[in-house]
C-alpha cells in the first residue's frame, strides 16, 4: 500500500474531543473518524487491525469447537418481552416499530434470538455441548459514550454461546472458553487481569471480566497483590474484619466498655471483658444508648469531627428506596455502600437514594437518622455494622445523636455485605490488605444457566426421554474496544507500537528524496518485498524526511525500512525495530527472505 494513495491522513494535533491515548492516537494515525456520538467508521488501516482481531478470535472459538453464525440486528421485541429484559431494560435498549406496525429492538446482545435458534435445532442430549458465536454489529443507545472505541453506541463484538445438559456439564466446559481468552489476550498483545464480576443484566450465577488494568478505566478493582485474588469492587468481598473500636468514654458522657469482640446483630452477646474502662456499667457491657446535642451535624465527618470520634465508630443509616419502598441500610460510617449487592439482596428492579423531602415525608429526620427505636422499615445492616459493639448512630431527632448504640440490642436487621470494599481491607483468601485499581473491561463470560430457555421453552430430550431446559453459557468481547485497549498498552510519546499479530502492516518503507535514484531502489525494493508476501506500506510521498519518520512512528508498524543515499552506496536497507528503537543495516541482497524469518520470529511470540 502506498500512502500517496491511502486514506486516512495523519493528524499533527489531537482532537480536543479525544480523552485517553487510544482515542487520541487512532483519530491521529487515520484508523478511525467519528461519525456522531459514539459512532465511528473505521478507515483502511484500523480494519485491517480488526480483521486481525477477528481472525484470532475465529481460531481460538473453532479450536474449542464453536461454529460460527451471523444473526440479525434487528429482532423481533417480542422474543425480548417472553425473557422479560424489553421491560427490565431501559432506553439503552433502540426499540421501534416496522411498517406493519410490529415492535422491533436493534440487538445490543443475542441471548434471545440464539435461545430461539436453539429451541428449534436442538431436540436430543446427543447434540450437546454446542458452542455457537458470532461476531456481528451491536447497537447500544448508551448515555454516555466517551474514550472512542472504549464506550460507543455501535460497536461489533465476538460473542458465543454454549449449550449443555446440565450445569455440570457447563461447568466443565467453562474453563475451556476462560483458557481461550487468555490466549486471545496473549495473542493481540495485552496483558488482563480476570476478575469475579456481577452477572447484570444478563442473569446466571457466576461471571468473569477480564480487566485491563488502567488509570482511564471507568471500573474499579479490588485486587490482592499477594495471592492474586481480584474481583470487580461490584462484588468484591473483605476476608474476616478486625473488631470495631468501641466509642469509649466520651467529653461529658459517661465512660463505656471497650469493644472486645465481633457478634452479629441479633445474636446473645458476647462473654463480659476483663476489665471496663472507667465508671459505668458491669464489666464488658455496653451502656444504654445516651443522647448527646450535634448542632447542625448532620454528616458522619462533621459529628465524628465534632466528638472527637473516627467514622470507623459511627453508624452511618442511608435511606433507600428500592422499588417504591424505603428501606433503611446500616454500613460503618468510614464504608459506602455497595449498591450492586444491595439491589440483590432487596430484589429490586429499581433503587436510588431517598432525597430529604422523600425521607421526611415518612417520618424520618435527614441528617439524624438511624434504625434505633424505628418501626414499619425494612432494615438491612452491613457485617461490619453487625459485628461491631459500640457505636455512634442518629438520635432520629434534629441536631442529637446516640452515643453506646449497640447493634442486635438497641436495633436488629438483615445482615448481609452491602459495603464497597476498601484500600487495605483484608483479602477474602489470604487475609493481605486489598489494592484498588481501575481497568478497562476487554471480555466478560457468563455462567447464564436455564434463564433464557426456560423463558423461551429451549428443550431437549435427555438420555431418559425426559424433557429439561438447555443449560447456556455466554461469552463477548468487544472487538473495537480490545483494538482500543492494544493501543492503550502499546503507544509511546511518539505513536502507536502495534504488536505484530494485529499489525495492520508489518513493515513501513521510507525513501528519503528527492534523489531520484533513491526513489527508484525504494521503488524497487517496495515491489520486491510485495511480490514475497510481505505486507508494506510505502511512503511515496514527496514529503521532508523529519515528516515521514514522524509518520511512521504514528502508525507504528513494527519495523521501519529506510532506503537513503548512505544505504544507496552501502548496498544496505537501515531497519529499526518500533519498540525498542534498534537499529541495524541489511544487505538489500536477499533482504526478502532476511526480513520474513524477522518477522515469523516475532510472530512466533504471539501464538
Amino acid at each position: 500500500m502506498r500512502l500517496s494513495v491511502l486514506l486516512g491522513r495523519t493528524l499533527r494535533e489531537s482532537p480536543v474531543e479525544a480523552e485517553l491515548p487510544s482515542h487520541r492516537l487512532l483519530l491521529r494515525a487515520g484508523m478511525i473518524r467519528r461519525v456522531a456520538s459514539g459512532v465511528y467508521t473505521y478507515l483502511p488501516l484500523g480494519w485491517r487491525v480488526l480483521n486481525r482481531i477477528h481472525h484470532i478470535l475465529r481460531q481460538e472459538m473453532d479450536a474449542i469447537g464453536g461454529q460460527e453464525i451471523s444473526m440479525p440486528v434487528v429482532q423481533p421485541a417480542e422474543l425480548w418481552q417472553q425473557t422479560g429484559r424489553f421491560d427490565e431494560i431501559g432506553p439503552e435498549l433502540v426499540r421501534f416499530k416496522d411498517r406493519s406496525g410490529r415492535e422491533m429492538v436493534l440487538g445490543m446482545t443475542h441471548e434471545e434470538v440464539v435461545t430461539e435458534l436453539a429451541r428449534s435445532e436442538i431436540e436430543s442430549y446427543r447434540q450437546l455441548p454446542l458452542m455457537l458465536y458470532q461476531i456481528q454489529t451491536k447497537v447500544r443507545d448508551d448515555p454516555r459514550p466517551r474514550g472512542g472505541l472504549v464506550r460507543v453506541r455501535e460497536f461489533w463484538m465476538k460473542d458465543a454461546y454454549s449449550f449443555h445438559r446440565t450445569a455440570a456439564d457447563l461447568e466443565a466446559y467453562y474453563p475451556l472458553v476462560y483458557q481461550a481468552y487468555l490466549n486471545v489476550f496473549r495473542r493481540v498483545g495485552i496483558s488482563v487481569v480476570p476478575v469475579e464480576s456481577d452477572t447484570g443484566m444478563m442473569g446466571g450465577k457466576v461471571s468473569h471480566e477480564f480487566m485491563m488494568v488502567s488509570e482511564f478505566g471507568e471500573d474499579r478493582l479490588a485486587i490482592c497483590p499477594c495471592c492474586g485474588y481480584a474481583a470487580n469492587l461490584e462484588v468484591a468481598v473483605r476476608g474476616a474484619e478486625r473488631p470495631a473500636e468501641g466509642l469509649g468514654p466520651a467529653e461529658g458522657q459517661p465512660a463505656g466498655a471497650p469493644s472486645e469482640g465481633m457478634q452479629p446483630a441479633g445474636l446473645p452477646a458476647p462473654p463480659p471483658a476483663s476489665t471496663a474502662a472507667g465508671p459505668g456499667p458491669a464489666q464488658g457491657e455496653v451502656p444504654q444508648p445516651q443522647p448527646v446535642h450535634t448542632p447542625g451535624a448532620q454528616t458522619i465527618e462533621a459529628v465524628t469531627g465534632l466528638l472527637g470520634f473516627s467514622p470507623r465508630q459511627a453508624l452511618k443509616t442511608l435511606v433507600y428506596l428500592a422499588d417504591g419502598g424505603l428501606v433503611l441500610v446500616g454500613v460503618r460510617g468510614d464504608s459506602e455502600a455497595n449498591e450492586t449487592k444491595l439491589r440483590k439482596v432487596l430484589g429490586c428492579r429499581e433503587l436510588r437514594l431517598a432525597t430529604d423531602e422523600e425521607a421526611g415525608a415518612a417520618g424520618l429526620c435527614p441528617g439524624y437518622v438511624s434504625p434505633v427505636g424505628l418501626r414499619g422499615f425494612r432494615v438491612v445492616v452491613d457485617r461490619g455494622v453487625a459485628q461491631a459493639r459500640d457505636l455512634l448512630a442518629g438520635a432520629n431527632r434534629p441536631d442529637y445523636h446516640l452515643l453506646h448504640v449497640q447493634p442486635g440490642r438497641d436495633f436488629e436487621g438483615e445482615v448481609a455485605d452491602v459495603t464497597l470494599v476498601a484500600p487495605g481491607d483484608p483479602c477474602p483468601r489470604c487475609g493481605a490488605g486489598l489494592e484498588l485499581k481501575r481497568g478497562i473491561e476487554a471480555g466478560h463470560t457468563f455462567q447464564l444457566g436455564t434463564k433464557y430457555s426456560e423463558a423461551l421453552g429451549a428443550r431437549f430430550l435427555d438420555a431418559d426421554d425426559r424433557s429439561r431446559p438447555l443449560v447456556m453459557g455466554c461469552y463477548g468481547i468487544g472487538s473495537g474496544r480490545l483494538m482500543a485497549c492494544i493501543v492503550e498498552q502499546n503507544h509511546d510519546e511518539n505513536g502507536i507500537v502495534w504488536p505484530a499479530s494485529v499489525a495492520p502492516y508489518h513493515f513501513h518503507l521510507v525513501g528519503l528524496g528527492p534523489d531520484p535514484a533513491v526513489m527508484s531502489r525504494a521503488e524497487e525494493v517496495y515491489r520486491e518485498l510485495s511480490g514475497a508476501g510481505l505486507e508494506v506500506v510505502y511512503d511515496d510521498r514527496d514529503a521532508a524526511p523529519g515528516v515521514k519518520f514522524n509518520d511512521a512512528d504514528l502508525l507504528g508498524a513494527p519495523w521501519r525500512l529506510t532506503l537513503s543515499r548512505r544505504t544507496l552506496e552501502a548496498g544496505t536497507v537501515e531497519v529499526k525495530e518500533r519498540r525498542s528503537g534498534r537499529v541495524e543495516d541489511l544487505p538489500q541482497a536477499g533482504l526478502a527472505g532476511r526480513l520474513a524469518a524477522l518477522l515469523e520470529a516475532e510472530l512466533a511470540r504471539y501464538r
